[in-house]
């Protein structure tokens, strides 16, 4: 399937989401009534008036619609590129304002200067052509109907023109790619990587990254919870930055999905309760919170999604990814909770996979995923899947990624909201499930 340009970002992506809707042979109502949104909101993403300002919903469509694994990635970098499209055009619309609100007071003082020319039609004597005498105001006379008129003109000029940029700024604002809401754990994790250049000084939150390439800051958002253990931690909102990235370092930026459903059943967390105290299973969209109220952690897998973007117009070149193992224990002694069931045999997408078991883990191919080094831009992101799993421990671990743009290279730090991510073995745990169209946990049978 072929990738979208940068200028027809939001036309290719309703293009693709148009292949979907009509290969699955569902209307307009009856797939926007199993997505739980308006006709007319669906209606304009397939034709590419509007853009979904979350992939959580695109990811649905996608899935009931029967998309392959290749097209769910496809998807994805398609709307990251007609995201970031409506970006700019929001950006444009601010200009537009502001050049607007120059003209007016630009016409303004025209105006003014106009009406000033007291003596440009009189004949120098004090009359003009009508007979009629011309009343010159005399210096320093402020009561003058004449000399008082510009100022009320310039000041109706300036309030119309900081009206116009309040209603066109609360748009742009609208219409920003947003997705990240301040306390919402369910946003992607960010982590701008501008900061860890190998020829900058570090910074006061970076760590020297393995083999001396450099500083390696976690610059990321921390979701909100209870649970120190829970891999999402609490002392920032979601999607505020834990430092100022430096603007002359690496144009790389990380977005991390956590918990990342390879199909509604293949996610299962150990919580420390009993299944009275526990709630019912979340979505994908949902997990990063279901998770932080329950102290969960990955049961026996995890899988995290990895989308990686140039912030700039040069190319980035991705060398390596690297996993590290922060501590390993005996496994978690709590109940395993399934977050589907009855799915059937999942298709294998590519991926990378980690065995956290081995001596010294380290991230290989599967299912025919292409090796490192690839090569992203602002306008080429690419999408990675991590598989980490683990039948004999508690594990605590997360990832580098070694890039390299012209003379620079450096090393980013990759983990969960500022906290290592989590996966504990689940062989001989209790297992329950949430039947569809029950109300409570049933322990698993033969599970």
């Amino acid at each position: 399937m072929s990738g979208a340009s940068g200028a027809g970002g939001p036309e290719a992506f309703a293009e693709l989401l148009r292949e979907l809707k009509d290969r699955s042979g569902l209307s307009y109502g009856v797939l926007a009534k199993r997505l739980h949104m308006s006709t007319s909101t669906l209606h304009r993403y397939c034709n590419g008036t509007a853009v979904p300002v979350e992939y959580a919903p695109v990811e649905r469509l996608a899935r009931v619609c029967k998309a392959t694994p290749q097209e769910l990635v496809e998807l994805h970098r398609r709307w990251i590129l007609a995201d970031a499209v409506r970006g700019r055009r929001a950006d444009r619309a601010a200009e537009t304002a502001v050049e607007s609100a120059q003209a007016a007071e630009n016409a303004g003082a025209t105006q003014h200067a106009g009406d000033g020319n007291g003596d440009g039609d009189g004949d120098g004597d004090g009359h003009s052509d009508s007979g009629e005498p011309v009343v010159i105001d005399p210096v320093g006379d402020d009561t003058s109907p004449r000399r008082s008129s510009w100022p009320r003109r310039r000041r109706t000029a300036l309030i119309a023109s900081v009206a116009l940029l309040a209603a066109l700024g609360g748009v742009a604002y609208a219409l920003r790619p947003t997705g990240l809401r301040a306390g919402d754990p369910t946003a992607p994790t960010i982590i701008d990587t501008r900061a860890a250049d190998s020829g900058r000084a570090p910074s006061p939150t970076g760590s020297t990254s393995r083999g001396g390439s450099g500083p390696s800051p976690s610059v990321s958002a921390s979701p909100t919870g209870p649970a120190a253990d829970s891999g999402a931690g609490a002392s920032r909102s979601a999607g505020e930055p834990a430092a100022r990235p430096s603007a002359t370092g690496a144009p790389l930026a990380v977005a991390t999905r956590p918990y990342v459903y390879d199909s509604p059943c293949s996610q299962h967390f150990l919580v420390d309760s009993e299944p009275a105290q526990v709630g019912p299973p979340a979505s994908e969209q949902d997990a990063p919170r279901w998770a932080a109220a329950y102290g969960a952690v990955s049961s026996g897998e995890q899988r995290v999604a990895l989308t990686v973007q140039g912030t700039g117009a040069e190319t980035v070149v991705l060398n390596a990814l690297h996993v590290r193992v922060l501590s390993k224990n005996a496994p978690l002694a709590w109940n395993d909770y399934a977050m589907g069931v009855g799915c059937g045999g999942g298709v294998g997408t590519k991926s990378f996979d980690i065995a956290l078991d081995s001596g010294s883990p380290t991230v290989t191919v599967k299912n025919g995923q292409r090796a490192f080094p690839y090569k992203v831009s602002e306008s080429d992101p690419e999408v990675f899947y991590v598989t980490a799993h683990t039948t004999a421990h508690d594990v605590r671990w997360d990832l580098t990624l070694d890039w390299s743009s012209g003379d620079r290279s450096g090393t980013v730090h990759i983990d969960n909201a500022g906290r290592p991510f989590r996966t504990s073995a689940d062989v001989g745990r209790p297992g329950y499930d949430y039947p569809l169209g029950g109300s409570e946990w049933i322990e698993r049978v033969g599970g």
